[in-house]
């Protein structure tokens, strides 16, 4: 049997922003089912370090997510 790498994980942005697409949302269309502005979102789809985690949660939750620990990978 082959083994084969697992993907690596999508960061929260790539993961909003894959989901949103895939479901035909604008970011416009998203941000009001979540309550958030769209700029959040889009600072949120482009990663910036610094959100508020009661709002990407908010987004996360419409796609049936939310934000979560993980193991984090060794250096």
């Amino acid at each position: 049997m082959e083994h084969r790498p697992l993907d690596p994980p999508l960061s929260v942005g790539a993961f909003v922003h894959a989901r949103r697409e895939a479901h035909g949302m604008s970011l416009r269309d998203l941000a009001a089912l979540a309550g958030v502005g769209v700029r959040f979102l889009l600072e949120l789809e482009h990663d910036k370090p610094t959100v508020r985690m009661d709002c990407a949660n908010a987004v996360l939750a419409v796609f049936g997510k939310r934000l979560g620990a993980v193991d984090r990978e060794r250096e």
